[in-house]
């Protein structure tokens, strides 16, 4: 993926894993942004490693693997530093 489309795809990945799973981690638009690029770069890069990048190009695939890169690095960031 390139920088533009991990950035504009992270955006809604974001708001989709905040919806998913809510909570009061604050932050508000731009760390929804964040977490959503985050992911965004993780689920391209975990789709690359176990092969499945075929399945995941296009708008929905990319959408899809984005957001739930950004739902593990959601529950990691819950499990370990919120109390």
């Amino acid at each position: 993926m390139g920088i533009l489309w991990i950035i504009i795809v992270g955006f809604v990945a974001g708001a989709l894993a905040k919806y998913i799973m809510p909570g009061k981690e604050g932050g508000g638009f731009v760390m929804t942004t964040l977490l959503g690029i985050f992911g965004a770069f993780v689920g391209d890069w975990l789709g690359g490693l176990l092969g499945m990048s075929r399945l995941l190009d296009g708008l929905l695939g990319s959408i899809v693997s984005a957001t739930l890169g950004a739902l593990l690095i959601l529950w990691i960031y819950n499990k370990w530093f919120k109390k």
